[in-house]
Parts: C-alpha cells; sequence; structure tokens
C-alpha cells in the first residue's frame, strides 16, 4: 500500500484539512453534535457508505477510517482505493476533543498544525453501546459524510440521516454512495 499521497485521501478529516483551516478550528456551520459522545464507543474501523462530492475522494472507492487513541490524541487512519491510479492509499491523522470529551465535537489535522472540525452529528447504537452508524458534517454543510460499521447501511437508519441531512439543506442527489466492492 502507498502511503507517502497525502494530497489525495479518504475520508473527512482529510477533506477539512485541506480547506486550510488554522489551528483555531473554524467552524462556518455549527450543528448540533452527539452529546454525551462516549469515545470508546467510536473507536475502531468505520466504513464511508456516502459522502458529498471533494476532489480530494473523487473516484475513490472502498473507503474505510480507523480510529485508535494514543495517549491525548485519537489516531485516524484512513485508507480508499484510488480507481484511476488502480493503487490503495492511505494517510494518518490526529484528532482532539474541542468542547469536553463528552460531545461529539473534534479537530482533525492531517497536516500538521492545520486541524478542520469534525461535528458528530447523529449516531445509531446497537445493543452493547457501540455506534453502528454515524453522521458527520464538517465545518460547515458543504462536508458530510455517512459512516457505518458495515459495508451498507440499514435502509431505516439511512433514511433517518438522509431527513438530517435535508434538514441542512443537503440533498440526497448530492451524495455520492460509496462502492465497497465485494466485502
Amino acid at each position: 500500500m502507498k502511503t507517502s499521497l497525502r494530497h489525495l485521501i479518504t475520508l473527512p478529516f482529510l477533506g477539512i484539512c485541506a480547506l486550510g483551516l488554522s489551528a483555531c478550528t473554524v467552524i462556518d456551520e455549527p450543528v448540533d453534535v452527539v452529546k454525551p459522545f462516549q469515545l470508546n464507543q467510536y473507536l475502531g474501523t468505520w466504513y464511508e457508505v456516502a459522502r458529498l462530492d471533494h476532489s480530494f475522494e473523487r473516484g475513490m472507492t472502498n473507503v474505510t477510517a480507523q480510529y485508535s487513541i494514543d495517549g491525548d490524541k485519537v489516531v485516524v487512519i484512513n485508507k480508499g482505493f484510488k480507481q484511476d491510479e488502480q493503487q490503495w492509499d492511505s494517510a494518518e491523522g490526529k484528532a482532539y476533543f474541542i468542547d469536553g470529551d463528552d460531545k461529539g465535537l473534534l479537530k482533525v489535522s492531517f497536516f500538521g498544525p492545520f486541524y478542520g472540525a469534525y461535528q458528530i452529528h447523529d449516531v445509531v447504537q446497537n445493543e452493547q453501546g457501540l455506534y453502528t452508524d454515524s453522521l458527520v458534517i464538517g465545518p460547515n454543510n458543504k462536508y458530510a459524510w455517512i459512516l457505518s460499521r458495515t459495508p451498507n447501511i440499514n435502509p431505516t437508519i439511512k433514511q433517518r440521516f438522509i431527513g438530517k441531512l435535508n434538514a441542512l439543506s443537503i440533498s440526497e442527489d448530492q451524495l455520492i454512495w460509496v462502492n465497497q466492492g465485494d466485502r
């Protein structure tokens, strides 16, 4: 897997960082975030089910993100397959809570001091409390992702998230449904 290509990476965090935000982490359009939020229930692997179009992810399939803890930071490893180049790409970033660790609001960086807001707008939990599906909005509603623990999302949850996106003036027809291959 090629890991040196950081200009075209997967998933939400890099796109937000590509906005060129400073370390102050600007949030152009705040949305309600999950509270109480439990990081331990968010850790692990997520599949990108849908996203708004961005140049840094354009043409990518099989997109995933892996979240883990290292000291006081959340380590994020994003990975995806670039169809046009027929190769895998990945990048490692770091995330920190912005306003307490009980809110789904983080700042994320893949490029040194540049951070972007990561607003966890909604989650679904299973019986054990593990977050199984997540709706994430960037610093504004030009950045949105639907994530799931599985390559396919339950249709009821899909409609729930689409309803929330519509309330933020994001239309379902703007979404790219990510091909996760034969997983």
